[in-house]
This record gives structure tokens, C-alpha cells and sequence, in this order.
């Protein structure tokens, strides 16, 4: 329920003081598709008593289907370009067809790097809280992006009045409805900024979670050794004895950092 919960507190001041601009309904969009699709997992694990919510495949054919839209949103109503945008050499690359890919990519990535990162009691909802900070800074400085702006400070807000709950010992739980939510609203707003690439730096901590789950699956396959303990890698340090706070704050110290590089890199790259 809390992922719900979550996403009410995001609507109710977005759809009251929005534009109603095509950019942030394409985010706000996403991120309700992406949270319909965790809520579909949350219910099959709920109603079957079972680990296994939605396949894997049922997941990526959703995924691709909502970057899809993505793509048909900010081509043919937003008027984005279909380019990837590198801001650490100031300069693009023209994707054509291969531009929805792209998105998925993204959006793939993002909801299943957020979800991967939901293992301990206020790490998700924090580490996301401090990457939609950023997009809500560099949304804010630039021209015209302010209704996308006041979706990430929606989301913001939402993060934070959630961790007053889930904050360790947690007393409600997003599952995935909240973690994929966030995710693919994550992923929307980095293709509306045009910052696909830098969302490797700004979302850090999410990179992190994710790397460690596929070194460790590839290692293990391929040399049938752990590098970790146990992957995600907060799990790993959870099994080196530190505590579930420490492991928190640490990793959103990370996370902060790596969001205050992107905000660092974008406002370079705009001047």
C-alpha cells in the first residue's frame, strides 16, 4: 500500500497546480505505468503467496510498450530531437530510429536499478528523494521546464513524507509499485532534460546496486565465486556486520554526491 499511498501524494498537487505541459504529463505518465506494472507484481505475490510476482518477460514487454509511448510523446508533442546528448564533451549524437531503444534502455534500467535498491528501510525512497532533488535544480534553472520542475518537487516531497514511515524500523513498505514507479519517472525526466548519459553519474547509487547484482550473477556463472557476500551490495554490508542505519546514511551520502557531479556537470553544460 505504500507505493499507493505514495503516488496519491504525488497526483493530488501535481494535477491541481500543473500547466498540464506535455513534458511533465509524458513523466507523470510514465511513472503511473510503471507503477501500475509494480502493482501488478505487488498483487500476483500478494494473492499467490509466492516470490514470483509478474515474468520477466511480461515485465520488458510493458516496458517496451511504455517507452514506446514515451518516444511517440516527446517526438511528436514535446519535439525533441532524436539525439543523444553528450554533456561531457558538449556534443550529440543522432540516434534516429534507434532513439525509442534508447528509452528503453533507460527506463529499464532505472525502474530495475531503484527496485534492485529497495532492500533496506528508507534506502530507495531516500537515495531516489536526492536524485529527483537534482532533476528538480537543473529542471528549475532552465527555460521552460518549470511544470516539469514542479512534478519533481511533487516527487521530492512524496519521497520524504514517505520516509517518515519507512524510515528504519519501518512501518509501511513502497514495494513495487512504489520502486518502479520512481524509477520510470526518473527515466522519463532524464530523456525530457536530455540527460540519458548523465543519469549514469546522477543516479550513481543506482548503477552501483545494479552492477553489483550483474558482476555478481557473471562471476558466479562464469567462475562459480561471489565477489560479494550477497548482491545488491548493501546486503553485503549487511552481512559485514554494519548496521542497517549506517549502511543507509552512508549510501545516501553517496548518493548526494553523485547527484551534486550531475547537477555540476549540467549546469556547465547549459552555459
Amino acid at each position: 500500500m505504500g507505493g499507493l499511498v505514495l503516488f496519491v501524494a504525488v497526483s493530488v498537487p501535481f494535477l491541481i497546480l500543473s500547466d498540464y505541459r506535455a513534458a511533465s504529463l509524458a513523466v507523470f505518465a510514465t511513472a503511473l505505468a510503471s507503477a501500475a506494472l509494480g502493482f501488478a507484481d505487488d498483487w500476483i505475490k500478494l494473492k499467490k503467496k509466492r516470490s514470483l510476482g509478474v515474468s520477466a518477460r511480461t515485465k520488458l514487454f510493458v516496458q517496451a510498450a511504455t517507452a514506446l509511448g514515451l518516444w511517440l510523446v516527446v517526438t511528436q508533442y514535446v519535439e525533441l530531437e532524436p539525439t543523444l546528448r553528450l554533456r561531457f564533451v558538449d556534443s550529440t549524437i543522432d540516434l534516429g530510429y534507434g532513439y525509442p531503444v534508447l528509452i528503453f534502455l533507460v527506463l529499464a534500467g532505472a525502474t530495475n536499478g531503484v527496485n534492485l535498491t529497495d532492500g533496506l528501510d528508507g534506502l530507495a525512497a531516500g537515495c531516489a528523494a536526492i536524485v529527483l532533488l537534482a532533476f528538480t535544480a537543473m529542471t528549475f534553472i532552465t527555460q521552460g521546464q518549470q511544470d516539469l520542475a514542479l512534478l519533481c518537487a511533487c516527487l521530492v516531497g512524496a519521497c520524504v513524507g514517505f520516509l517518515w514511515f519507512n524510515s528504519f524500523p519501518a512501518s509501511v513498505f513502497m514495494g513495487d509499485t512504489g520502486s518502479l514507479g520512481l524509477g520510470g519517472a526518473i527515466a522519463a525526466v532524464a530523456v525530457l532534460t536530455k540527460t540519458e548519459v548523465l543519469l549514469l553519474v546522477i543516479g550513481g547509487i543506482f548503477v552501483i546496486e545494479a552492477l553489483s547484482v550483474a558482476i555478481q550473477v557473471f562471476a558466479f556463472q562464469r567462475f562459480r565465486k561471489r565477489v560479494f557476500l550477497m548482491a545488491p551490495i548493501h546486503h553485503h554490508f549487511e552481512l559485514m556486520a554494519w548496521s542497517e542505519t549506517k549502511i543507509i546514511l552512508r549510501f545516501w551520502i553517496v548518493a548526494a554526491i553523485c547527484s551534486a557531479i550531475g547537477f555540476t556537470l549540467y549546469q556547465a553544460s547549459i552555459k
